[in-house]
């Protein structure tokens, strides 16, 4: 079946995006999102800065796109790991720890998602409209560590809070690991991730019980 014009334009204007999206990833890993430019990101892709508007508005824009895509990642991950689980506390276990696991064997998706590049750790955006998205994708992939926790028994708003704390519990071990600082108490960041998930879900078991 023969290739139409208007498919056959699509094919390349979807992979001048790919190869783009790719470009500014490395881009922004080296230099992240307050020193990257699009003249360094088009440099890198092999296009001229102009030809970037024909596919995104700003840098913003690129760097949210990044971003979602490493969040669909993580979400994959997560979600494969709780669907190999069976029960509602292999589930919890399954959520936290594969989300855990993500960001211990990819360092830059987690310095994607925090912004955590040049300038430091401060408050940092890409627009309302767009960290809104961004966060519902967090969101989503944490998600099955609230429904796990429903499942156990736990009331919606303290399945809720189980879901922040494990995010909190998980980057500051993250922090700590990829930073080196976990070494200077001898301890082990997965250890102590599976450590705080199996006190979650024991805590759980009890207050049900």
């Amino acid at each position: 079946m023969a290739i139409g014009r208007a498919e056959r334009q699509q094919a390349v204007s979807d992979h001048k995006r790919g190869l783009i999206l790719e470009a500014a990833r490395e881009v922004f890993t080296a230099e992240g999102l307050e020193g990257a430019s699009l003249r360094a990101i088009a440099l890198r892709a092999g296009y001229t800065p102009a030809a970037l508007y024909f596919h995104f508005a700003s840098k913003e824009a690129i760097y949210a796109e990044v971003l979602q895509g490493s969040l669909a990642s993580l979400r994959r991950h997560v979600d494969e790991a709780v669907a190999g689980a069976l029960g509602a506390e292999a589930k919890l276990r399954a959520a936290a720890v594969a989300f855990f696991h993500f960001y211990a064997e990819n360092p830059r998706d987690l310095d994607l998602g925090f912004y955590l590049f040049r300038g430091g750790m401060k408050p940092k955006g890409l627009g309302r409209e767009r960290d809104e998205a961004l966060n519902g994708f967090l969101e989503a992939a944490l998600r099955p560590i609230a429904d796990a926790a429903m499942e156990l028994g736990a009331p919606r708003p303290e399945a809720e809070l189980l879901m922040v704390d494990t995010f909190a519990h998980a980057t500051g071990l993250l922090l700590l690991l990829h930073t080196g600082r976990i070494r200077m108490f001898g301890a082990s960041a997965p250890e102590r991730m599976q450590a705080y998930v199996d006190e979650c879900i024991g805590r759980l078991v009890q207050e049900q019980g």
